[in-house]
């Protein structure tokens, strides 16, 4: 089976990159920081967060998956002061329970400084 690439949306300026890769019954998401819809970084942690989740949404979305399809899951963090606020975050966005296997990691930074969260993951397209 070839390989399927998802594009990211227009409005967003990407570097060289699929936003999603289909190999098999796996989807690769790459690691997708907080824009919104109009290709903008808002300052807040929260905002990020919430934008992250529907740039994946819409990923798994067009790749015919959903949140529940999620099998791992890594979330990378410019500040650990974020980790409490971000597990809250999670839990609504990613849950109920079971959840996807995870990694958590807080990094000196991420390619625009503005950046507090990015998260890639990969699910499962095997129905």
């Amino acid at each position: 089976m070839p390989i399927q690439h998802f594009a990211p949306p227009p409005h967003v300026k990407a570097p060289p990159l699929s936003f999603a890769a289909r190999a098999g019954d796996l989807l690769f998401i790459s690691g997708i920081p907080g824009f919104d819809a109009k290709g903008a970084l808002p300052d807040g942690f929260e905002a990020q967060f919430a934008n992250v989740v529907v740039n994946i949404k819409r990923v798994l979305d067009e790749a015919g998956a959903t949140m529940r399809d999620l099998v791992k899951v890594n979330v990378l963090l410019t500040r650990a002061a974020d980790v409490a606020a971000m597990n809250a975050l999670y839990a609504g966005a990613f849950g109920p329970p079971p959840y996807p296997a995870r990694t958590t990691c807080v990094v000196q930074a991420l390619p625009d400084p503005k950046m507090l969260i990015e998260i890639e993951a990969v699910a499962s397209l095997s129905k």
